[in-house]
């Protein structure tokens, strides 16, 4: 399987061949029904956790609307802390930057921290273009570059791997990367962490360039916060030579009191923990003591497009936790691959269309990869309301075009059934502005209850009612069952 995105069929044919893999099901129903429980443990022993998702969201609010000035006073603390910025426009910018950083040093090989933003651009695969390495160092990363995979989960790109498959994959490839699995490697968890220890540790202590992205970024100082879970982190942050950090402007906060709210909810949403084993920050460089070069590659890559947008743009706060993709029940029967993007999930679904455009075949699929049952907004530690982008999304969809998908050039067309769903809302909204009407329509659907078919007329709509029960009307309407339970008082003068 290729470690890249594109080319990817849309949600629902993606979607149709994933829900056929049962070991796939399970072991996703498994992992995210494992997390959800401990998430809701966390999150109850605090008296205060709505009172911190707001404030949560009110911050990144208030950064996004402030992000140019806030960007500037990134870039001159970390200038003054002897960093050097870079700002890339989209991922082909990026890319050259980091290749070009990594050229400068004769190096081929680097060691990497877990990063989306480095999944987002496909950085990985242009470094391989010009014949440098990229080693992932994060567990679950490692298991998904040897098994020549892709990422399908925000937090644990491996969930969709058993223990046995993982024994597997690093008994068969670990020896092209570098030390081997040890002999008679048994699926048992301990063990295999120690074999992923053994191989990650020789190339910790060669490594001269590490890549990073960063959690948050504060403006105030120019600092950067990385949280992970393993200490491959810390590795990659104090060892090499050079460090070379790739982060979404979005990422950034206004001030270190800003942090505290975060580093209270991002782990309790994220792994269930009261906080990161390692929360690694630094700023800058210093003599001594870590690399002695430090470069920050400030990412747009749709997120300026995405910002424009007053509704869609608060998917930017999203601290990537994946606490929604834990609850969301179309992830756990369709898996983070389905999706065709590196963020999976309700968040992806509402994220990759802003950030890629929705004039792609993948694209314009995400925002009904969705029941719209509202268990993602619930649990969002930041309150993104991702049922009312995703709507708001379609309604885009729907009133532009989108792109045949057996086209293969840019060239659009109208979707599908958009004519006669606008007729159908025409007539509801006549209807609906007309009282007296819609009495008369009611009652009238009340009395031929019984003819009513159970399914929608149509082939298209059959796509829907083939799983779903149309509603049963009521025997009485609402109006008149008021009427007759609640008489007028007689006027007695």
């Amino acid at each position: 399987m290729s470690g890249t995105y594109l080319g990817l069929p849309s949600f629902p044919v993606a979607a149709r061949e994933s829900t056929r893999d049962e070991q796939l099901r399970a072991n996703l129903r498994h992992a995210t029904h494992t997390i959800r429980t401990k998430r809701a443990t966390a999150i109850n022993e605090l008296t205060d956790w709505p009172e911190l998702r707001q404030a949560g969201a009110a911050i990144k609010d208030h950064t996004l609307t402030h992000l140019d000035h806030y960007l500037l006073q990134l870039e001159e603390a970390v200038t003054a802390a002897g960093g050097t910025v870079h700002w890339a426009t989209d991922a082909d910018d990026a890319n050259r930057i980091v290749a070009d950083l990594v050229r400068a040093t004769g190096e081929t090989e680097v060691v990497k921290v877990k990063s989306m933003a480095t999944q987002e651009i496909g950085l990985n695969e242009a470094l391989a273009e010009h014949g440098i390495t990229a080693v992932e160092t994060d567990l679950a990363e490692l298991i998904v570059q040897l098994g020549n995979d892709r990422p399908s989960h925000i937090l644990v790109p491996a969930i969709h791997r058993n223990r046995a498959e993982i024994r597997d994959i690093f008994t068969r490839e670990m020896a092209t990367w570098g030390r081997p699995a040890p002999d008679n490697l048994t699926d048992t968890p301990t063990e295999l962490a120690e074999a992923a220890r053994l191989h990650l540790r020789e190339k910790f202590l060669r490594a001269k360039i590490a890549i990073s992205g960063a959690n948050f970024m504060i403006a105030e100082t120019g600092t950067m916060v990385v949280l992970e879970s393993e200490g491959n982190g810390r590795m990659c942050l104090t060892l090499p030579d050079t460090l070379i950090s790739v982060v979404g402007i979005e990422k950034v906060i206004p001030t270190w009191q800003d942090l505290e709210v975060f580093l209270q909810t991002l782990p309790r949403s994220s792994t269930a923990e009261r906080m990161n084993p390692y929360t690694s920050t630094w700023t800058g460089t210093t003599h001594g003591d870590g690399p002695r070069h430090f470069h920050l590659v400030l990412l747009d890559n749709g997120r300026t497009d995405t910002l424009a947008d007053t509704t869609g743009r608060q998917a930017l706060r999203c601290i990537r936790c994946s606490a929604c993709l834990n609850v969301c029940p179309v992830y756990e029967r369709a898996g983070g691959h389905a999706y065709g993007s590196p963020y999976p999930g309700p968040i992806g679904a509402i994220l990759t269309p802003q950030l890629r455009g929705t004039t792609g075949t993948v694209e314009a699929s995400l925002p009904y990869a969705s029941t719209l049952c509202g268990a993602c907004y619930d649990v969002c530690p930041v309150a993104i309301d991702i049922p009312e982008v995703l709507v708001h999304l379609r309604e885009k969809i729907v009133q532009g075009t989108h792109p045949s998908p057996t086209s293969t050039t840019t060239r659009i067309r109208p979707a599908k059934g958009h004519a006669a769903e606008r007729a159908a809302m025409r007539t509801a909204l006549w209807t609906l502005s007309h009282p007296t009407l819609l009495r008369h329509t009611q009652r009238l659907a009340i009395k031929t209850r019984r003819l009513h078919p159970r399914r929608i007329p149509g082939r298209t709509a059959h796509a829907w009612t083939d799983t779903r029960d149309l509603p049963q009307l009521p025997q009485q309407q609402f109006r008149d069952w008021w009427h007759a339970n609640h008489p007028t008082p007689k006027d007695d003068r």
